[in-house]
């Protein structure tokens, strides 16, 4: 891990994020030296078999219980885990072949998908609102979110924070064109909003969590009563479509840790907190704004979704339009792997 030595908030940011840097090095070259292994779900000799699995930071409850890896290793399986800081790099690994499975924001898939991806829905979770907000400085005179018209945004492209942007953005009377976006993951975000080089930050939980906590930033804006999505999970489609046994049991342990996490937030902080470098009330925080409970992969999701795909694509930020029926399976593939259609 880097020997960054930095002190306060900043500091705090570099400690979570660092282990994730390394992760995502890690998970892209296995991509790139092995991307034929994807076919295979990384199959190893004697028959064993690999469950390549990327989560963000406080998606680690399932790998910290280890309850997962004694249900696979009972079927002959394994897991192999990876960190990412953020969605995009998550379904980049994905795609290119290092990852067979992963949970992101409902923004992420809809990018990955007009980049040409193989991925494919196989779960979703009910909405979190409260999890991404617009931050600006204490002092700042952006009081309202028609202020923002002019100003510099941080943002992770291809986020739900991105989405929640273009969001309130609208409902404010105002165009993407009226902000000026930058466009930077969210150890470099915090640095540049903590320098003031950007004006306001558009950014999600744990990250959110942790940057409120600070005497110079105030919460202009958060996702209540704006954003209906939540978090998605996805396969390789190859992955689905081959091993929908351990498809079934990944996704019904998530299913019960996530739970467990609803019922429990504090336990859950306590947990991640041995981990993650961060205070327990920051992480209790952040999972009492989450709701993890699966829900139906039915025609409310696709329509939500597909609205999320329609406004980047309105607003030429996609290469081509997305059509989110492309990235489902059908009923008895999902009814195979426990999947809800």
């Amino acid at each position: 891990m880097p020997n960054i030595q930095c002190g306060g908030f900043i500091g705090q940011v570099w400690a979570v994020l660092a282990r994730s840097v390394l992760a995502l090095g890690i998970a892209l070259g296995l991509a790139g030296c092995s991307v034929q292994a994807g076919t295979q779900v990384a199959a190893r000799s004697q028959g064993e078999r690999v469950v390549r699995i990327g989560y963000q930071k406080t998606g680690e409850i399932i790998r910290l219980q280890g309850k997962l890896q004694k249900r696979l290793a009972a079927v002959g399986a394994k897991v192999e885990w990876a960190e990412f800081t953020a969605g995009p790099p998550l379904l980049e690994a994905l795609s290119a072949g290092g990852l067979d499975f992963g949970a992101t924001g409902d923004t992420p898939p809809i990018f990955a998908q007009a980049a040409g991806a193989p991925l494919v829905y196989v779960a979703a979770t009910e909405p979190s609102p409260r999890g991404r907000a617009i931050l600006v400085h204490k002092s700042s005179h952006i009081r309202t979110v028609r202020d923002l018209r002019g100003k510099k945004v941080a943002v992770q492209k291809a986020s739900g924070a991105h989405y929640l942007l273009v969001q309130v953005l609208e409902r404010a009377g105002l165009h993407w064109s009226d902000i000026k976006p930058v466009y930077l993951a969210p150890a470099e975000a915090r640095v540049a909003f903590a320098s003031h080089s950007v004006d306001a930050w558009a950014i999600w939980d744990p990250f959110y969590a942790v940057a409120e906590e600070q005497p110079d930033v105030r919460v202009l804006i958060d996702g209540e009563g704006i954003t209906t999505q939540g978090s998605r999970y996805l396969a390789s489609r190859d992955f689905a479509l081959r091993n929908p046994d351990l498809l079934r049991v990944v996704l019904d342990e998530y299913r019960q840790v996530n739970r467990w996490i609803d019922e429990h937030p504090h336990e859950a902080a306590l947990l991640a907190a041995r981990s993650q470098g961060l205070p327990v009330s920051t992480l209790e925080r952040t999972f009492r704004r989450r709701r993890e409970a699966l829900v139906p992969l039915d025609a409310h999701f696709v329509s939500e979704q597909q609205k999320v795909a329609d406004t980047f694509w309105r607003l030429k930020l996609l290469p081509r339009p997305v059509n989110i029926r492309e990235a489902l399976l059908d009923s008895k593939q999902y009814a195979a792997s426990a999947g809800s259609p």
